[in-house]
């Protein structure tokens, strides 16, 4: 096992972790549990820090792929970038998620205005976590690329 192999393995839990935690956090204003609020916004602040250790085997994953066939450095640039601005952005709703936890200690009540705003910045960060992730499958994964056609060679449609 690599670098590579870890960075696979784990890449894939906020992509779909922060999915289930939307999904609990609209449930518990539906169903206005604070409960089931409490645990969502702990989700959230899990995922950031799996993040962070997603983030970090990239570069060492990048290592071990940058020398296979068909792996260029516009493609893991791209992905970098993307996952560069998908960190921040899960650090501050894990952070943000974390007030809100603390919040509630204090006083027994999420306040509504952070609620909202963590449901906000979890859908923006969601939309940029799934990009991110296109864009690191685009590496190896040449069907996914935007020029396969120009991949496919002579005679192809």
């Amino acid at each position: 096992m690599n670098w590579a192999h870890v960075h696979l393995m784990i890449n894939h839990i906020p992509v779909i972790g922060i999915i289930g935690a939307i999904l609990m956090l609209v449930y518990s204003l539906i169903r206005k549990s604070e409960e089931v609020k409490m645990v969502s916004l702990d989700l959230f602040a899990i995922i950031a820090l799996i993040t962070l250790a997603v983030y970090l085997t990239g570069g060492a994953a990048e290592k071990v792929v940058k020398s296979l066939p068909g792996v260029t450095e516009t493609y893991i640039g791209r992905h970098e970038e993307s996952a560069s601005f998908t960190l921040v952005l899960m650090e501050i709703l894990g952070i943000t998620s974390l007030a809100g936890l603390v919040l509630f200690r204090r006083s027994g009540v999420i306040p509504k205005w952070l609620v909202v705003m963590v449901l906000v910045l979890s859908l923006i960060t969601a939309a940029t976590a799934s990009l991110t992730a296109n864009l690191g499958g685009q590496i190896r994964h040449t069907e996914i690329r935007d020029d396969v056609g120009s991949l496919a060679g002579p005679g192809s449609r």
